[in-house]
């Protein structure tokens, strides 16, 4: 079992930067997939961001050149860097991870057996 907890969402105005976290704690394996979705009221969830045990990330087109994933191995810990925010990006931000596992090439929430219970970001104009 691993549980995941975010944190550091929170209010900004357009241009603003957050960085929400992802506390991970329970058994992990050497191999794992960690990513962000997020979901606006009325839409469907997306992706945004995914990192690979290995290091390798994927990004939403939407996000690519505004938001770095991250991760403190020492810490247990997933990162978003949110630059540039718009209020688009407004959204329920959750962290997902798949262990054991690998990314895939494009990013589904299904692969995902592991969620945080979220944390707000909202992006006033």
């Amino acid at each position: 079992q691993v549980q995941l907890v975010e944190s550091g969402g929170g209010s900004v105005q357009l241009g603003g930067s957050l960085r929400p976290s992802c506390a991970a704690s329970g058994h992990t394996y050497s191999s794992y997939c960690m990513g962000w979705f997020r979901q606006a009221p009325g839409k469907e969830r997306e992706g945004v961001a995914q990192i690979d045990s290995d290091g390798s990330t994927t990004y939403a087109p939407s996000v690519k050149g505004r938001f770095t994933i991250s991760q403190d191995n020492a810490k247990n810990t997933l990162y978003l860097q949110m630059n540039r925010l718009k209020p688009e990006d407004t959204a329920m931000y959750y962290c997902a991870a798949d262990t054991p596992g690998f990314c895939m090439r494009t990013m589904v929430g299904h692969q995902f057996g592991y969620w945080g219970q979220g944390t707000q970001v909202t992006v006033s104009s």
